[in-house]
């Protein structure tokens, strides 16, 4: 039987307690990260997490040790790619993926560098005054001028394809345009959490859309609740209060009387009695009525032909008139405050 190493042994007792002690467990990419930013973002997430860099198959060791106290957890193993470490945190998936996602800071390339996409640089000004970095620009295949005191780009060119090495003229030319095409930062490549593996499509989530489609969700049950008369206790006040004003509408357009109604029955009365009022000839209506009907008329006709100096104190008359000859809808309108 082969010889294991203690300090491997040591690794894998180690990674095994981080997954006993830790509800949710990851595997990260840690490739490009230099040692002092990688120090730097394991001391701002230590109270948060705990990471472990190891060689994978010490890791799917550790990962196979622990499948009979953490259900599945051995297949989070075929997640694994580039340089590995192993995470540990008590946050649940979701949040552990926003929080690396907002830790990811931009690097530049350097020379030898494989292009992690396709490098574009944009056509318009930059803020270099004329000088030598034209021709850093053009050796650089970035067509450069001068134009008004400033080094301008010509057109939108594409210096690197996906995949395409860098070289280092372009790195240069690129580092001074402040084009950064690597990310550095710990990479989810799978998280595992009560027996489930989520990758990093699963976790991809617009939290704000989410939260919005959550609101509206909710505000289309509680209506719904409230409609169908539904009563919890978040929904009886308002279905009692629906079912008020349903009873209120239906007493004053019946006609029933009591004290909560009388006055707007008898407003809508009035106002339909001037309403049909106006649609008679004089010769049917006794002489309080005509004066009523004539003297609304009257404001309405110097309300519009009124000076512009005078026209709020005209507008005033007018209310008043119109407060002491409500119509139909004036009732309705009162109704609608009362409730609003």
């Amino acid at each position: 039987m082969a010889h294991v190493a203690e300090y491997k042994k040591d690794i894998v007792n180690e990674l095994q307690g981080i997954i006993r002690d830790h509800s949710t467990i990851a595997v990260v990419k840690i490739d490009r990260i230099p040692g002092v930013q990688m120090q730097n973002i394991r001391a701002k997430l230590r109270d948060q997490m705990t990471i472990k860099v190891a060689k994978k198959n010490l890791i799917k060791i550790a990962f196979e040790g622990m499948k009979g106290e953490k259900a599945g957890i051995e297949k989070l193993g075929d997640h694994m790619d580039g340089q590995t470490a192993v995470l540990g945190t008590n946050l649940n998936p979701f949040t552990l993926h926003k929080i690396l996602s907002q830790n990811i800071q931009p690097m530049p390339a350097k020379g030898g560098d494989e292009a992690p996409e396709d490098i574009t640089v944009p056509a318009g000004e930059t803020s270099f005054p004329p000088g030598p970095i034209v021709g850093e620009f053009g050796k650089a295949g970035i067509p450069a001028a001068i134009d008004k005191g400033k080094v301008i780009i010509r057109k939108t060119v594409t210096p690197v394809k996906k995949g395409g090495t860098i070289s280092k003229e372009v790195a240069f030319a690129l580092t001074k345009l402040g084009i950064f095409p690597f990310r550095v930062g710990i990479e989810l490549d799978g998280a595992w959490e009560d027996g489930i593996i989520y990758q990093t499509r699963d976790l991809d989530i617009d939290f704000d859309a989410y939260r919005s489609q959550m609101n509206y969700g909710i505000q289309m049950a509680f209506n719904l609740a409230v409609f169908t008369a539904y009563a919890t206790p978040l929904t009886a006040v308002p279905i009692l209060q629906k079912a008020r004003i349903e009873a209120y509408n239906l007493a004053v357009f019946a006609g029933i009387m009591n004290k909560d109604t009388a006055d707007l029955i008898l407003s809508k009365a009035y106002g339909g009695m001037l309403a049909l009022a106006r649609l008679m000839s004089n010769e049917a209506l006794d002489n309080d009525l005509q004066g009523i009907i004539e003297g609304a008329a009257a404001a309405h006709q110097e309300a519009t032909t009124a000076a512009p100096e005078d026209k709020k104190v005209e507008e005033s008359k007018e209310k008043e008139t119109e407060e002491e000859a409500p119509t139909e809808e004036d009732g309705m309108a009162g109704l609608g405050a009362l409730f609003g």
